[in-house]
C-alpha cells in the first residue's frame, strides 16, 4: 500500500462579543426569541445603509495582534454574491480585498512537538440567518436574529497533517481569543466554527490533493471524527477506486459517522467579488493602533509562569485559573488585597468553580469582584467570619456588589466569642442529648460531631470553632 499524507486547511469563524450588529444597533447577544433583534438594516429592507460599529474593528485588531498578524491600516468591505433564504439581501458584507489582518502565526503543541501554524488572513464579516426545518411539515423558517452579527473569519495556510494538529490549533485559538475578551468561542452555542479543508496526497508529492470541505463543525470531537472519516474515504477512494473524488462541500452527520455531499465548491470567481460602494473603507491611524496594542493582555503561558515563580502556585492551580481571562483578573485583584497566594487559589478553584458549575455557567462568566473576593478571604483567616458562612456570602457576590464585611456585620455572619452565650447553647444541647454524649464517652467519634454540628447551627455559625469545640468537651466531661 502506498504512503499517504494529510493536508489540512481551517477557516474559522468566530463571534465577537460585542453588544450590538456589525452594521446596526440591534443587540448581537445569543439567544431571545426568534427574529426578535432584528430591523430593516439587518433583514436587508431596500434603501437602509450600514454604519460599521467601531468596537468590530477593535476586536478584529486585537485578535490579529493575539495571533501575530500585520495589520492592514486601510481596510475595506466587499459584496460576496450569493443566494440563500437565510441571507436576505442575496450578498454577505465581508472582506476580500483588503483584509484587517494578514500573515500571522499560531505555535501548537502536539505529541511530535512544537510547531507554527500560518495564518493567511483575518478578516471581518457579517453572519447569516438560522435555517429551522421542520421535518414534520416539510417546511423550512429562517430566524434572522443571527443575521449581521460580527464574525472575524481566521484563514489559515494548509499547514496541518493530522486531527491532532487541528485540535491543539483550535484549542489555542480559544485560548488565546478568550483571554483578550474577543469571543467566548463557545462551539455549542456556534460563536466559534469551524470549516475544514482537506485533501490526501501520496508522501513525497508537491501537488495538492482533490480537496473536499467540511461546513460550520462546531465540537472538537465532531472535528475529529469528520477528519478521520474523510482520511480514510479519500485513501479508499485512491487505493480502491470506490468512488472519484471531486471537489465539494460536503455535510458532516455526527450520528451516523459519515459525511454526505451537499453541493460543488465554489471559487472565488462564484461569488463575484466586489467592493460595497455603502461601507466607507477604514483607515487606522497610528493613535487608534497603539491603543488597541496597548490594551493587549499578558498571554496566558506568561501569567503561569509568573504565577508559579513569584506567587508559588502548583503548576496545577496556576495552569486552571490562567485558563479563564476572568479567573486571572479575579485572583490578582484578590491576591494584592489578602496577600496570600494559595487562599485565593483555592477559593477560586473549589468554591468558585463549584458555583459557577452547578448554574451551568463557564470560568468567563464569572462575576465575582476580586477586590471583594481579597476582603472576605481577610475576614475568614482573621477568623471574623467562619468558612461555612463566608461560602453563603460568596453566593450574594456572585448575584450583586457588595461590601463583604459590612454584609456579614448586617445578617449577623461575623463570629461572636460570647462565651457565656455559647457555653448557655451547649449545655441546651448537651442537656437534651444524653445518648451523644453517652456514645462519645463511649469512643464514638461522630458522636462528637453531631453535637457540635448542633451546636453551630443553633448559633449559626457565628462562633469560632476551636473555641466551641473546648467548652463542648468541657461541658461532656461534666455531664
Amino acid at each position: 500500500m502506498k504512503k499517504y499524507e494529510t493536508v489540512i486547511g481551517l477557516e474559522v469563524h468566530i463571534e465577537l462579543a460585542t453588544k450590538s450588529k456589525i452594521f446596526c444597533s440591534c443587540s448581537a447577544e445569543f439567544g431571545g426569541e426568534q427574529n426578535d433583534h432584528v430591523c430593516p438594516a439587518c433583514c436587508g429592507m431596500p434603501g437602509m445603509l450600514p454604519v460599521t460599529n467601531k468596537r468590530v474593528v477593535d476586536l478584529g485588531m486585537t485578535a490579529g495582534m493575539m495571533l501575530n498578524c500585520e495589520i492592514n491600516r486601510t481596510t475595506t468591505f466587499d459584496k460576496k454574491n450569493y443566494y440563500y433564504p437565510d441571507l436576505p439581501c442575496s450578498y454577505q458584507t465581508t472582506q476580500w480585498f483588503a483584509p484587517i489582518c494578514v500573515n500571522g502565526k499560531v505555535r501548537i503543541q502536539t505529541s511530535k512537538g512544537e510547531k507554527d501554524i500560518r495564518i493567511k488572513q483575518i478578516h471581518m464579516e457579517e453572519d447569516a440567518g438560522k435555517l429551522v426545518h421542520d421535518d414534520w411539515t416539510d417546511t423550512s423558517l429562517v430566524d434572522y436574529n443571527r443575521t449581521s452579527v460580527p464574525l472575524i473569519e481566521i484563514v489559515s495556510q494548509p499547514d496541518f497533517s493530522s486531527a491532532e494538529e487541528v485540535v491543539a490549533y483550535l484549542e489555542r485559538l480559544r485560548s488565546l481569543l478568550r483571554f483578550a475578551k474577543v469571543s467566548q468561542c463557545r462551539m455549542e452555542q456556534g460563536s466559534m466554527r469551524c470549516d475544514v479543508n482537506l485533501s490526501i496526497r501520496e508522501e513525497g508529492e508537491t501537488k495538492l490533493g482533490v480537496r473536499t470541505e467540511m461546513k460550520n463543525m462546531n465540537s472538537i470531537s465532531a472535528i475529529t471524527r469528520a477528519i478521520e472519516y474523510e482520511v480514510a474515504r479519500h485513501i479508499d477512494a485512491l487505493e480502491n477506486g470506490t468512488e472519484e473524488l471531486v471537489q465539494e462541500t460536503r455535510r458532516w452527520d455526527d450520528v451516523k459517522g459519515k459525511s454526505y455531499a451537499m453541493r460543488s465548491k465554489e471559487t472565488a470567481g462564484d461569488y463575484r467579488y466586489f467592493p460595497d460602494p455603502n461601507v466607507m473603507p477604514i483607515v487606522i491611524d497610528d493613535e487608534w493602533f497603539d491603543s488597541i496594542k496597548a490594551s493587549l493582555p499578558e498571554f496566558p503561558e506568561v501569567k503561569k509562569a509568573r504565577f508559579i515563580d513569584e506567587l508559588g502556585l502548583s503548576e496545577y492551580d496556576a495552569d486552571l485559573i490562567t485558563q479563564s481571562r476572568a479567573f486571572c483578573d479575579c485572583f490578582e485583584a484578590a491576591y494584592k488585597e489578602c496577600g496570600e497566594a494559595k487562599e485565593v487559589a483555592n477559593w477560586l478553584i473549589s468554591d468558585c468553580m463549584n458555583m459557577l458549575n452547578k448554574k451551568g455557567s463557564t470560568m468567563d462568566q464569572l462575576k465575582v469582584d476580586g477586590t471583594a473576593l481579597g476582603k472576605l478571604i481577610k475576614l475568614v483567616m482573621e477568623s471574623k467570619v467562619t468558612r461555612g458562612n463566608a461560602k453563603k456570602i460568596l453566593l450574594v457576590m456572585d448575584e450583586e456588589t457588595i461590601d463583604p464585611e459590612k454584609y456579614a456585620t448586617e445578617n449577623n455572619f461575623i463570629v461572636s466569642n460570647d462565651t457565656a452565650n455559647i457555653e448557655k447553647v451547649i449545655k441546651e444541647i448537651v442537656a437534651a442529648d444524653p445518648k451523644s454524649v453517652a456514645d462519645y464517652k463511649g469512643g464514638k467519634e461522630k458522636a462528637l460531631m453531631a453535637l457540635f454540628g448542633k451546636c453551630m447551627k443553633t448559633l449559626k455559625g457565628n462562633c469560632d470553632p476551636q473555641v466551641l469545640r473546648k467548652i463542648l468537651l468541657e461541658e461532656i466531661d461534666k455531664a
